[in-house]
């Protein structure tokens, strides 16, 4: 009797540690998967690529802008990708690679909001401006604040007033810098909207960490021409 419970005492002691350890596995595993898709779309980028896409990602940027983002009303309006990457192509739905040094973060970028997207990198928001600059822009880029043991955007606090943001697309690469922190409301759309004449980059994700979403943490990033 005296060594079952000993063995029972072991395996639930085992079944612990496993359900601790466990979004590490996961964590690690969600890492591995980002950094070789950072590394497949940064080693696949070729010159003067897609002339077609990036026509349509501006005439998109420019249809949004003179809509006044008149459809970024709901989630399933934040969904919504601005192309279809297969389309053109594009399997793997990659449209460029996020670099933030402040928060040691490296994570590919998809179009479209989606479960799916959110839970394999960071995803722009739907009727937002694609991620490729230009004046009257803001690509608003949402990550989940820590996903099944991976950091993702979780240490966004880290960002400070003038740290940089780069975005690699298909086609250069855009270096922002950190303007301006806020912590809004899930309803305060106004705030990560286009705004007049500037060339914005937005992060967004809920707030505070583990809280499920009860409001947002918002750095806006802006492209400064020298």
């Amino acid at each position: 009797m005296r060594k079952k419970s000993l063995l029972l005492a072991a395996l639930l002691a085992a079944a612990g540690v496993c359900v601790l350890l466990w979004p590490v596995f996961t964590g690690h595993r969600l890492q591995a998967d980002t950094d070789e898709a950072v590394q497949s779309f940064l080693e696949e980028r070729k010159p003067n690529p897609y002339p077609e896409l990036l026509a349509a990602l501006q005439a998109y940027n420019q249809r949004i802008y003179a809509e006044k983002q008149s459809n970024l009303t709901n989630l399933e309006a934040c969904e919504e990708p601005a192309v279809d990457l297969a389309a053109y192509g594009i399997e793997d739905e990659i449209i460029g690679v996020l670099e933030i040094p402040a928060m040691e973060l490296t994570m590919p970028v998809y179009l479209g909001a989606s479960d799916d997207h959110l839970a394999a990198g960071a995803a722009v928001l739907g009727n937002t401006s694609a991620p490729i600059g230009g004046d009257n822009t803001n690509c608003v880029i949402a990550g989940h604040r820590g996903w099944k043991g991976a950091d993702y955007f979780r240490h966004i606090d880290r960002l400070q007033m003038g740290d940089t943001v780069q975005l690699t697309n298909l086609w250069e690469t855009l270096t922002y810098t950190v303007m301006d922190i806020q912590i809004i409301q899930p309803h305060e759309v106004e705030k990560i909207k286009i705004q007049q004449g500037r060339e914005l980059l937005t992060l967004l994700t809920c707030h505070p960490y583990a809280s499920g979403g009860k409001q947002r943490y918002v750095a806006v990033c802006e492209r400064l021409q020298d």
